[in-house]
Parts: C-alpha cells; sequence; structure tokens
C-alpha cells in the first residue's frame, strides 16, 4: 500500500535518522519505508537547505526590490488622494 506523507511528516523522520539517537533501518522500520526511500528524502532535505543558505544573499535583493515596489505604490496613492481631494473641491465650488 502506497502512502502519502506530508512534507511535515518526512522531514520529521528525516531529521530522526540525522540525530543519530537510532539507526537508519530502524527508523525506516519504525515508519514502514525503505531506506532508499529515507535516503532520497534526506538528500532532496539538504539540498534544500544548502540551496536556502546559498541565496541568503539574494533575499536581500529581492527585498529591496520589494520596498522599491512599496515606495512606487505609495507614490501612486499620494497621487490619487490629491486627484481625488481636487475633485472634491471642484465638486463643492460647481455645487453638485
Amino acid at each position: 500500500m502506497k502512502r502519502n506523507w506530508s512534507a511535515e511528516q518526512k522531514i520529521a523522520i528525516v531529521l530522526q535518522g540525522l540525530k543519530g539517537d537510532s539507526a537508519v533501518t530502524e527508523v525506516c522500520r519504525q515508519h514502514g519505508i525503505t531506506t532508499a526511500l529515507y535516503y532520497q528524502w534526506r538528500d532532496r532535505f539538504l539540498e534544500g537547505g544548502q540551496s536556502a543558505l546559498a541565496h541568503k544573499g539574494n533575499s536581500s535583493g529581492k527585498q529591496q526590490e520589494l520596498q522599491s515596489k512599496i515606495r512606487e505604490l505609495e507614490r501612486i496613492i499620494g497621487r490619487l488622494t490629491v486627484q481625488n481631494e481636487i475633485l472634491k473641491k471642484t465638486e463643492e465650488l460647481l455645487g453638485k
């Protein structure tokens, strides 16, 4: 029977094996998985961590890009607010 494991479950199993308190074969037996599957999960887990750490510098660039977009949107909101106020004053002056 094939079982679908959530990401959280996979991480917990991989971490249990990495801790070394039990042999990987014992961890696999406890959870009913093959050692081959465990090592696939472990390798993906470690690659993901390596990738996240390697791209740490890029998050700063992404953050700056987002800050720039926020400033641009704030300027647009300010301009639209001024235009809206002008239209309200014009409407008041025309008596509508």
